[in-house]
């Protein structure tokens, strides 16, 4: 009798496991944007046809810079009227210049004196926030000039960051880093609307590599995602968000193609999402993929984007278990514009020939993750 009561409470004890750890209603709670590429050289005319462009495709966040000034605030509340939220790049902070200034030179007390009063101007403005982003792909030397030798082409791991002289001043960037981190953390904790937004790493850039050498003819060198979550973890990122940003870009080769989907499967799982954990784990947070696509090189009208849809198709297969499980929470294609001003398009841009394209309108789709 009570071997049947023991498997009877593990059965049930199982079932409530399960339920818990894949919950299609967790797949409600995914925030689904798109994003949008600097748009402040446009007049404001121009921004606002291009976001109600974004509404009427319905659109309802998006991931964006606010610059620090007057210029910034209407932006901002641009976009809060007609009903979009702002996930908030803060792409320069403290003294930190993406490239420049070196990240171990961010200055936490400079970065909240230039920020408090912005974000107090957005809260008079009852502007609500989706999340707050530090950051952005600070793990590659095209971003970060703490790389000695930025045109190496290596993924450098978390024993690097200790060991390796050439990564060394890294690991301090990194750890200056997360002193910006808390003075945003306090800021937000003490702001009024925005009190319970969510806090971001910066987009960490992947190289679905392992690594050590990239492959001939890739000069860059980062240190991989996983190492630098990993680092920071150690040294108190947790405490101080809420989640985990990343960004990636497939190969988008041989589009409704088993083995090469399994790949790029395999490849979310190893590189990309791999430190994700469900909300309130002690052995990580969420992610947020706040940058991903694939190209379509095809410039000409009326555009051919059945191979693109594939791949996003897939894409969202792939990452319903992620949402389910809580361990993602966010998802920001990239991107809806080309850059005002570009001299060439980019096969990225969703938006195309004056409509959103057949890939865009799956990328921004919540349904397709329940």
């Amino acid at each position: 009798m009570k071997k049947k009561q023991h498997f009877l409470a593990c059965t049930v004890l199982a079932s409530m496991i399960a339920v818990v750890v894949a919950n299609p209603a967790l797949a409600d709670d995914v925030l689904v944007g798109v994003n949008v590429v600097n748009l402040y050289p446009l007049a404001v005319e121009q921004q606002e046809a291009m976001l109600n462009e974004m509404k009427s495709a319905g659109v309802r966040v998006i991931r964006a810079s606010i610059t620090l000034d007057e210029k910034g605030v209407a932006f901002a509340e641009l976009v809060s009227k007609l009903g979009i939220k702002i996930e908030w790049l803060i792409f320069r902070f403290g003294g930190y210049e993406p490239g420049g200034k070196p990240l171990s030179a961010a200055d936490p007390e400079q970065f909240r004196r230039t920020f408090a009063p912005i974000l107090a101007r957005l809260e008079e403005k009852n502007i609500e926030l989706a999340a707050f982003e530090l950051g952005n792909e600070f793990n590659l030397a095209g971003y970060n000039s703490e790389f000695p030798h930025p045109d190496k082409g290596m993924v450098y791991g978390l024993n690097d960051l200790s060991h390796n002289p050439d990564v060394q001043q890294v690991a301090k960037g990194y750890l200056q880093y997360l002193k910006v981190l808390a003075a945003l953390k306090d800021l937000r904790d003490h702001s009024k609307l925005n009190r319970h937004t969510p806090i971001l790493t910066g987009g960490l850039a992947v190289y679905e590599t392992d690594d050590g050498p990239l492959p001939k003819g890739t000069n860059t060198d980062l240190v991989s995602a996983n190492a630098t979550l990993e680092f920071m973890r150690a040294n108190g990122l947790d405490q101080l968000v809420d989640a985990y940003a990343v960004h990636v870009y497939p190969r988008g080769n041989a589009p409704g193609n088993a083995a090469a989907a399994n790949t790029r499967k395999d490849g979310l799982a190893k590189y990309v999402l791999q430190e994700c954990r469900a909300a309130g784990s002690a052995a990580g947070k969420p992610c947020w993929l706040t940058e991903w696509g694939f190209n379509n090189a095809n410039m000409k009208c009326p555009i051919d984007d059945s191979g693109r849809t594939l791949l996003v198709r897939e894409m969202m297969d792939s990452l319903r278990p992620y949402v389910r499980e809580g361990r993602l929470a966010g998802l920001f294609a990239y991107a809806w514009n080309d850059p005002p001003g570009a001299k060439s398009a980019s096969p990225l841009t969703l938006y195309r020939c004056g409509a959103l394209t057949e890939s865009g309108k799956v990328a921004i789709d919540a349904s397709m993750l329940k």
